[in-house]
């Protein structure tokens, strides 16, 4: 992880940092890793949420559908897709939407 945020420019890769910070503050038995060929950190060998860089936009990868529905009401703004939230660095998830993220997808590997 810390190999591939170092290929990444500011201000994009303290956006992906705060994730980082975020999820093991949340989750501090964390593992970081890849899942599915990107960063991601893991519980459990399980993979808790992936980032990645792209050339116009962020994304955030919850690994599953269910925890976008929840918050969907919440991600006005935001691009979506089945199980990718993409966000900039200029514009950033809410730190309580990142924190329920986590902790929904948390709640669904346990």
């Amino acid at each position: 992880m810390d190999d591939y945020l170092a290929d990444v420019a500011e201000p994009d890769r303290g956006a992906l940092e705060r994730i980082r910070r975020v999820v093991k503050e949340l989750v501090p038995q964390a593992e970081e890793g890849k899942s599915y060929g990107m960063p991601a950190l893991r519980y459990n060998k399980r993979p808790l949420v992936g980032f990645v860089a792209a050339k116009k936009h962020l994304s955030l990868f919850p690994f599953s559908p269910a925890v976008i529905d929840a918050l969907t009401d919440r991600l006005d703004g935001f691009e979506l897709s089945k199980g990718t939230i993409r966000f900039t660095a200029e514009h950033q998830l809410p730190d309580d939407v990142l924190r329920d993220v986590v902790m929904l997808r948390l709640d669904e590997i346990s």
